[in-house]
């Protein structure tokens, strides 16, 4: 059975990047969201195995997402994407309950050896 991963990005071509990734190495794309509101709801509706956050996004950052999200299940698995120079962020966002964190350019490995640490926890 593929994990079930939901993608969550405001913009529009990178959840396409990381779909196309994680569908060609077996992963199910559960569903996107475009922003920390839209991820809460589509996490419960969904029941991902995995997330995928975008950290800086319009109503809802990705850290009060990760936030509310562990509130709702305290064991989720959430991948964080940050951009180049945002490290204090991704603290908050460790703080708030990430497994892990990527950053942006990054190449198809390290999004997928992250994960695969991620389900091994």
């Amino acid at each position: 059975m593929s994990e079930k991963v939901l993608v969550v990005d405001d913009a529009a071509i990178m959840r396409m990047m990381i779909s196309e990734m994680l569908k060609k190495n077996g992963y199910e794309i559960a569903g996107e969201a475009v922003n920390g509101k839209d991820a809460i709801l589509k996490y419960k509706e969904l029941s991902p195995d995995l997330v995928t956050m975008d950290i800086t996004m319009p109503d809802m950052d990705g850290i009060q997402a990760v936030k509310e999200i562990i509130a709702i299940d305290p064991k989720a698995k959430v991948l964080m994407i940050t951009a180049m120079g945002q490290q204090a962020m991704v603290f908050d966002a460790m703080k708030a309950g990430a497994k892990d964190f990527i950053v942006k350019p990054f190449q198809a490995e390290r999004l997928l050896e992250a994960l695969k640490k991620i389900i091994g926890q």
